[in-house]
């Protein structure tokens, strides 16, 4: 009789649930693992044999079949070293316990019988939830992030021992969770340090106050770079709901650090620009989410994007739109979340100075069209909110002037945030930048005067329907800043300004 263990998988952030199968026959001593293993998972019958052997159990000299069901699913990593083992244990009788089929199993085993910690054990342990299942036996490195599912008894246990013996003695509590979750904000950042640039500090206060995308220009060394790093420190704090889809995120990527629970803080992604297309996209052998959805729910940041490759510039189409990436293999197709505030930095030219009051542009016109071609108009279209970024005379540097704090920013960005949580409560969004085209008609409301200045804009400039729908989002922004129910002109004037792009024209 074939002995069933429950275990998972997990597929893009979601957990799968998996059946391991044992069973032990006579015949020529094997140990054959079927069901759409890669190559990790059928190096596991090595590590299983030498940690039940080491851990003082008898390892059967036998023909063992194993069976990971469903077979149509790819099943990858090690944390069905566990499962596998336990099974083995009890098909030979060297756990004393009948019913084990409301208990799940994760965990990579060491050659000795250790516990080591998995990626991905989060989302599998709220699959596990979802299909009633409420123990689960885990390595004691994964304790802290799998507590998070609070109707989850969790048992973490340090080897394959302790696991044995729990089931042969029952004198082990559940994983208690500890209460002393704090958001770690970096100190040293603030927007008080950042001398004058009132015009794109405001800029950004918008940017964050809407969730909107931004890019900086400007020569180099104007404080771009400075501003970008500073924009966590102005942005609300992740909901319960928010925190838990990050936290997945970094789980599956196995980039949660020791002792980590959960992520509180908005994350600030800022790759360099020799980052691949698959490092940046997500992909690889084993599909790993990449930059963009690492930066989800929180800051992506290409400081001198025209340094990047062009092909990578071009991957932001899809996520900046629909929030989204979907990754195509062989063996399917996994999608990653990747809803961020997109945030880049540029010099307008390749000296960088054209345009500044301070020095000569070197460049010929030619040049600089060449030097900005990797925008294309379907990214600059992308993007809602354009500020320059311009040298700051002597006399504001050695002022001692004190600029705003980030707290006090950051009070009315939650403000406006809260403003739009309300508005959006039955949308399934949450801040202005994620209005469709129904949302905009349905919230974006403009008085005759601001009417008017937008159909003159729109004749004047040619512009197109998303940058049209662009301004109106930045708008709705600034008048939920104001604390206006309806859009004024005002607020139309000030969102097509940042529009402007580099030679003042309107994109």
């Amino acid at each position: 009789m074939a002995i069933q263990i429950m275990s998972a998988a997990f597929t893009g952030i979601n957990g799968v649930l998996v059946t391991v199968e044992i069973d032990i026959t006579r015949g020529l001593p094997a140990l054959n693992i079927v069901g759409l293993a890669d190559v990790s998972v059928k190096e596991s019958k090595e590590r299983v044999r030498s940690a039940i052997l080491n851990s003082g159990f008898d390892f059967p000299v036998s023909r063992i079949t194993i069976n990971l069901a469903p077979a149509d699913i790819k099943k990858e990593g090690s944390l069905f070293d566990l499962p596998i083992a336990v099974g083995i244990l009890l098909a030979t009788k060297q756990i004393n316990i009948n019913d084990i089929s409301d208990y799940l199993f994760i965990g990579e085993l060491s050659l000795s019988g250790k516990l080591k910690k998995v990626r991905g054990s989060l989302p599998v342990v709220m699959e596990g939830v979802e299909n009633e299942i409420e123990n689960f036996i885990v390595p004691t490195d994964n304790a802290e992030e799998c507590s998070l599912v609070k109707s989850a008894k969790i048992y973490a246990l340090d080897n394959l021992k302790q696991v044995v013996d729990y089931f042969n003695y029952k004198d082990l509590m559940p994983y208690e969770r500890s209460n002393n979750e704090e958001i770690l904000i970096n100190g040293e950042l603030d927007y008080e340090d950042v001398f004058g640039q009132e015009s794109s500090k405001r800029a950004i206060e918008v940017a964050a106050a809407g969730g909107h995308n931004l890019l900086m220009y400007g020569p180099p060394g104007s404080g771009k770079s400075m501003m970008a790093k500073r924009i966590p420190t102005i942005l609300p704090p992740l909901s319960q709901a928010e925190s838990l889809e990050v936290t997945k995120i970094y789980s599956v990527s196995g980039k949660l650090g020791d002792g980590e629970r959960i992520i509180l803080q908005r994350p600030f992604r800022s790759p360099h620009h020799t980052i691949s297309r698959i490092a940046f996209v997500g992909g690889g052998n084993k599909i790993i989410p990449g930059e963009i959805s690492l930066a989800h729910k929180g800051v992506l940041f290409l400081d001198e994007i025209l340094e990047f490759r062009k092909n990578v510039l071009e991957i932001l189409r899809q996520p900046l739109e629909e929030r989204k990436i979907s990754i195509s293999r062989i063996n399917g197709t996994i999608e990653y979340p990747s809803n961020f505030m997109f945030v880049s930095a540029l010099n307008p030219c390749p000296c960088g100075y054209y345009g500044s009051y301070e020095r000569q542009c070197s460049c010929s016109d030619y040049e600089r069209r060449r030097y900005l071609s990797k925008l294309s108009g379907p990214l600059l279209d992308r993007i809602d909110i354009f500020t320059a970024v311009n040298f700051l005379p002597y006399k504001k540097i050695v002022s001692g002037e004190k600029s705003e704090k980030s707290k006090v920013i950051k009070k009315r960005v939650e403000q406006a945030r809260h403003i739009q949580e309300t508005r959006f409560s039955t949308e399934g969004i949450h801040c202005n930048a994620e209005m469709s085209q129904k949302q905009i008609k349905k919230y974006c409301n403009l008085d005759d005067m601001a009417n008017k200045i937008m159909e003159l804009m729109y004749d004047k400039f040619t512009l197109s329907t998303r940058a049209y729908s662009r301004i109106l989002k930045v708008a709705r922004t600034i008048a939920d800043l104001d604390g206006c129910k309806n859009i004024l002109d005002k607020h139309i004037i000030e969102a097509a300004e940042y529009r402007k792009f580099i030679d003042e024209r309107i994109v």
